[in-house]
């Protein structure tokens, strides 16, 4: 029996990330809801996902004594963060005036600039530009369309790690991957079949 941790820091719609594992995952998996570190460390693979604050994310993720061990479950085995999940492991936010993050990847996430033209947050269907050939990408055509929810966006030291691009006014990073972390802005629990396949593309894969 494989596992799959869903980590669950108080933020985000989680049960619709577990329902869509559940649904995609071999037969043989179990997926739990879980804040505690040792059920991440002795699970397979990790999901972190979430929606809101910067700053409440971070709190939360310390209230929970979670960082070291999502760190250390990063580098040994397959890591996917969804949304916050994503922004989280870079640097710094500009978001409540400042936060630092988990600072995994040297960047920045930075809000997006409105205009007559563009409303923030970005809110719905959005198209995925890949840039590398990453197995979480197995069956989904280049340019599919993901459901985006996010004021502000992510702006990584090293373009080598972003996985896809999409526009908003500018190209921006909408998923990075390097070693065994993928992590993508977008929500693949809400995008439908492209989404769901993502999602059924993470339960099988390996790392490295």
């Amino acid at each position: 029996m494989s596992q799959i941790a869903v980590v669950d820091y108080g933020m985000g719609n989680l049960r619709s990330v577990v329902k869509a594992l559940e649904h995609v995952a071999p037969a043989n998996t179990h997926v739990v809801l879980t804040d505690a570190p040792e059920v991440v460390l002795e699970s397979e693979r990790v999901v972190f996902p979430g929606q809101g604050a910067a700053l409440h994310c971070m709190q939360a993720l310390h209230e929970r004594n979670l960082p070291a061990a999502l760190h250390q479950a990063a580098q040994t085995r397959p890591f996917l963060g969804i949304c916050m999940g994503m922004q989280v492991l870079l640097g710094h936010s500009e978001e409540n005036n400042g936060v630092d993050l988990l600072d995994w990847l040297p960047g920045r996430v930075i809000r997006f600039a409105a205009d007559k033209t563009r409303k923030v947050p970005q809110m719905g269907w959005n198209r995925l530009k890949q840039k590398i050939d990453h197995p979480l990408f197995a069956g989904i055509d280049d340019g599919a369309r993901f459901y985006f929810v996010h004021s502000y966006y992510c702006q990584p030291e090293q373009t080598e790690y972003i996985a896809a691009s999409a526009e908003y006014g500018i190209e921006y990073a909408a998923a990075l991957a390097w070693d065994n972390v993928f992590a993508i802005q977008a929500h693949p629990e809400k995008s439908a079949a492209d989404g769901l396949a993502l999602l059924g593309n993470f339960t099988r894969w390996q790392g490295v």
